[in-house]
């Protein structure tokens, strides 16, 4: 399920992750669980993974346990990590590259509805303009669909970038989050 990697950033595996979901009769996917783990984490959530394994399951309305609860919290310390590296090693957790255009765009989709939901859980303050236009960006990606008439090519680029953009914009959020709670001392668990 989890890799350690040299930079010790680690890699999960998102298939894995899938039939944990599947096993547990949830219709959640390891897409949308990091997605909100992701929004709660740049909503300010505390950086403790049970309260981050708490706000996930009050935010996507789902009940996790045995093994699968231990793999989020693992998931949540990593994703925290990633978003706080220097060298900004954050990437949303997607399938392969290897899996078909039409299932990555909605997996992506529902990375961005789970992002949406994780950080309207714990946001309580007006965002900067930039996070509400990536918050509205988010919310456009979170309806998007395949188009059948573009090429592959296309798709393929056009997804591409707007991966980079969901990566960076996150980013951006987080760490204008931070910069926002070291202004005003603020606490962000309500």
């Amino acid at each position: 399920m989890f890799d350690e990697t040299d930079d010790s950033i680690g890699v999960f595996d998102f298939d894995e992750l899938a039939n944990h979901l599947w096993e547990q009769g949830l219709e959640a996917t390891p897409a949308q669980l990091h997605g909100c783990l992701s929004g709660l984490l740049a909503a300010g959530a505390p950086a403790e993974p049970e309260a981050g394994l708490a706000l996930l399951q009050q935010a996507l309305d789902i009940s996790l346990h045995g093994e699968l609860a231990g793999q989020v919290l693992q998931l949540y310390r990593v994703t925290a990590a990633a978003l706080d590296d220097e060298e900004f090693d954050f990437h949303p957790l997607l399938p392969a590259d290897d899996a078909d255009s039409a299932s990555r765009t909605l997996e992506l989709a529902g990375w961005c509805r789970g992002f949406l939901a994780g950080f309207a859980q714990v946001n309580q303050r007006q965002v900067s303009q930039d996070g509400s236009e990536i918050l509205g960006d988010f919310a456009a990606i979170a309806e998007a669909e395949v188009d059948d008439e573009a090429g592959e090519e296309e798709s393929e680029g056009s997804y591409i970038e707007i991966v980079e953009y969901v990566r960076f914009a996150t980013l951006n959020i987080y760490l204008d989050s931070g910069a926002e709670q070291t202004i005003t001392g603020e606490s962000q668990l309500h």
